[in-house]
């Protein structure tokens, strides 16, 4: 590593300001701060200043470690739902699936990564300024969130429309008011909503590579929120395969990559949470005001609404509800900041999400509107949580001096 160093000191005057390839400074800044942590942090030495190892890159790859359990099993699930579509009897190979499912999986992380890394290289280079990280992660969340099989042009649309538009307009990394990867999602389900319908996916369409079993083209399957929106109460995944509420715990069931496996999540949430990466309050508030609004939903139930029939902790079982909770709703960029308002920020979010799925049968899923609406609102919730702070402090204060 000691040659490494000493190579990128050696070639790093060609890449500042008057040096042969000064055109491509961010790139080398890019390449040089992912390697190793900058010297020009203040404190690193003769300073006042006290600094832990945690700078945002760490924190970025503590956040894709967290990721990789949902992302692993995600792509063994997509292999196990084109098996069960081709008809194939288990016992099935497992690393044939998780192949299949990595096959799968592979373009659109490159798409995301190539489309959202080289627009940020550019803008960087427009700007002067160095390369910021925020994609590292981002660029992983958004084909765990998309349907599998979700064509690549498409996917580079939506990942440069949210790029530019939802993160760079406002000024880049910690600037962007809503949360880039769930507006990449949006933008499908408004541009080509028959892709992203909410009630159905893809779970096969195809052999990537020309690899796995032949299936017919374009093969779908109503996901278990889809049928339950319905008013189907035993619900079945790809093949016509029971799915029960251990099925659904584990993940084996229809739908996006990260979402389907509430056990991962929750394994993820727990990394975060221990390594002070993510909010706890925020989690924790929106499973309580999920709960919360699938308890009101359920005492009061209509044929109209079937989802309201559903027991409570169903809802955090089916759908991306616990993912987003997890991943998406802790965004510390996007989040409310104050303490009180992570409790705020988190219940209405989940409250939000239950109520949306619940009650507009046309599209079974709250989560991504939820935590994208609340993002709306999060700065308002901290500055009316830290002005009714303030008219306390004011009200002692006046109390004192009488």
């Amino acid at each position: 590593m000691s040659r490494l160093r000493n190579y990128l000191d050696k070639v790093k005057p060609r890449f500042e300001p008057g040096g042969k390839y000064q055109a491509l400074q961010s790139v080398f800044d890019g390449l040089e701060t992912f390697l190793y942590t900058p010297r020009t942090t203040s404190g690193r030495r003769y300073t006042t200043h006290i600094h832990d190892s945690i700078d945002s890159k760490r924190t970025m790859t503590i956040v894709i470690l967290a990721l990789m359990p949902c992302f692993v099993f995600g792509m063994y699930n997509i292999g196990y739902q084109h098996w069960l579509a081709a008809g194939v009897e288990g016992p099935y190979p497992f690393f044939s699936l998780l192949l299949y499912g990595f096959l799968t999986v592979l373009p659109r992380l490159a798409v995301a990564y190539i489309t959202g890394l080289g627009i940020e290289f550019i803008v960087a280079q427009k700007r002067h300024e160095e390369i910021q990280e925020g994609f590292l992660v981002t660029g992983i969340l958004i084909p765990m969130i998309c349907p599998p099989e979700i064509p690549l042009w498409m996917l580079a649309a939506a990942t440069a429309f949210a790029i530019i538009f939802a993160k760079e307009v406002f000024g880049g990394t910690g600037y962007n008011i809503f949360n880039v990867a769930l507006v990449t999602r949006a933008f499908l389900f408004f541009a080509y909503p028959a892709h992203m319908s909410g009630d159905k996916v893809f779970v096969a369409a195809g052999q990537p590579f020309g690899f796995g079993p032949a299936v017919a083209d374009g093969f779908t399957c109503a996901t278990p929120l889809g049928q339950l929106s319905q008013g189907i109460t035993n619900i079945t995944g790809t093949g016509g395969h029971a799915i029960s509420a251990a099925d659904a715990f584990i993940g084996l069931m229809p739908g996006c990559m990260g979402e389907t496996s509430t056990l991962l999540i929750i394994i993820g949430g727990i990394l975060l949470t221990a390594a002070g990466i993510a909010s706890w309050r925020v989690m924790l508030s929106v499973f309580v005001g999920a709960l919360a609004a699938g308890f009101v939903a359920n005492a009061f139930p209509s044929p109209a609404y079937p989802l309201a029939a559903v027991a409570p902790w169903e809802q955090l079982l089916y759908g991306g509800l616990a993912f987003a909770a997890v991943f998406m709703a802790t965004d510390p960029v996007t989040s409310a900041r104050t303490a009180k308002g992570k409790y705020i920020y988190g219940f209405l979010t989940g409250a939000i999400a239950v109520i949306i799925r619940t009650y507009n049968n046309g599209y079974p899923e709250g989560a991504m509107l939820a935590v994208l609406l609340m993002n709306c609102f999060a700065p308002l919730i901290d500055w009316c949580v830290v002005e009714a702070n303030v008219r306390r402090r004011m009200a002692r204060m006046v109390r004192s001096q009488k």
